[in-house]
C-alpha cells in the first residue's frame, strides 16, 4: 500500500513537471511569434510609408473612368472590357456638363459610391474634373490624364487655349450657351485614326458643354498630392501634343506617348487601358 502511495506520488510530480514544462514552452513561443508579429507589422508599416509618396502599395480595384467635352461615357466601351477582365470594378460616370462644380459633384459622389481606394481617369476635360475632385480625398490614390488638362489652382481653359488658332466653324452653340463640336468636323478634329462610322455614331452621341465653363477656374489640384499619370497623344489637334508635354512634366506624371488623335481611348484601348492598369499597380516607370 505504502509502495502504491508513492508510486501515485511520483507519477503526480511527474506529469505536474511535465505540464509545468509545456507552459513554459507555450509562453516561449507565444512570446516569439508576438515579437514575429510585432515585426512583420513594422517592416510592412515602413514599407507603406515609404511608398505613400510615391507608389500605391496595393493593387487598387475601383477605377471610376470621366469623359471630356463633346463626349459621353461611351467613349470608354473598348477600355471598360479590359479592366474589366483584369479583374476591376469600373465606373464610367456621365457629366452634365453645366457647370464645373456639378462636374465634380457628380465625380465626388462617384468616389462616395464605390467607398474605398479608387484611381480616376480624365480624358481632356475630364483631367480637369479629377484634379478637383480627388483634391483632399483620402480614398483616391492616383490619377491617370489621356490627353487631359492638367490645370493649375486658378487657371482655367481659356488661360490656356489658342483662340485665334480655333476655326469658327469648329463649334456650334445652341440657344441655352452650350456648345457642340460641329459633326461635319468631327472626325478631322477630333478623331481622325477613328473609324468614318465610328466617329459619325461619337458625334451624335456628343454632350454639348457649357460654355461658361471654358473660363472656370480650377481650384487646388489633386496632382499635387497624390501619383499621376499622363498619356500624350502626339497627333492631337484639339490640344496641342506640346501643351500635352507640358502637362505631364508639370504635374510630374509617369507617361506614355501615342501616334493618336484626341480619341486615343477610342483609337488605341489596349494602351490606354495599360497605363491605367498600371497605375492602379502604382507602376512609376
Amino acid at each position: 500500500m505504502k509502495r502504491f502511495t508513492r508510486t501515485t506520488k511520483s507519477l503526480g510530480l511527474f506529469y505536474l513537471s511535465l505540464s509545468l514544462i509545456a507552459s513554459i514552452v507555450l509562453i516561449a513561443n507565444f512570446n516569439l511569434v508576438s515579437a514575429q508579429s510585432n515585426t512583420i507589422t513594422q517592416s510592412t508599416q515602413s514599407t507603406s510609408n515609404n511608398n505613400s509618396n510615391n507608389t500605391t502599395s496595393t493593387n487598387i480595384k475601383n477605377i471610376i473612368l470621366v469623359h471630356g467635352a463633346f463626349s459621353d461615357g461611351s467613349a470608354w466601351s473598348q477600355v471598360i472590357p479590359i479592366l474589366e477582365k483584369a479583374g476591376h470594378r469600373v465606373i464610367a460616370v456621365q457629366l452634365p456638363e453645366h457647370s464645373l462644380s456639378d462636374d465634380v459633384a457628380t465625380v465626388k459622389r462617384a468616389i462616395d459610391f464605390v467607398n474605398g481606394p479608387s484611381i480616376l481617369v480624365g480624358h481632356s476635360y475630364g483631367g480637369l474634373v479629377i484634379s478637383n475632385a480627388a483634391y483632399n480625398n483620402p480614398n483616391v490614390k492616383g490619377l491617370v490624364f489621356i490627353a487631359a488638362l492638367a490645370l493649375k489652382d486658378g487657371q482655367s481653359y481659356n488661360d490656356i487655349a489658342d483662340v485665334k488658332k480655333i476655326p469658327k466653324d469648329l463649334f456650334v452653340a445652341d440657344k441655352g450657351g452650350f456648345i457642340y463640336l460641329n459633326s461635319t468636323k468631327f472626325h478631322d478634329s477630333f478623331a481622325q485614326d477613328v473609324n468614318l462610322s465610328q466617329s459619325d455614331i461619337m458625334a451624335a452621341v456628343q454632350k454639348p458643354i457649357n460654355q461658361s465653363i471654358l473660363a472656370e477656374k480650377s481650384g487646388p489640384p489633386a496632382w499635387k498630392q497624390i501619383p499621376s499619370w499622363y498619356q500624350i497623344s502626339e497627333n492631337d489637334i484639339s490640344i496641342p501634343p506640346s501643351l500635352q508635354h507640358l502637362f505631364a512634366k508639370q504635374i510630374n506624371a509617369t507617361t506614355i506617348s501615342i501616334p493618336s488623335s484626341h480619341a486615343s481611348l477610342v483609337s488605341h484601348p489596349h494602351e490606354v487601358a495599360q497605363l491605367i492598369l498600371n497605375a492602379t499597380k502604382g507602376i512609376r516607370k
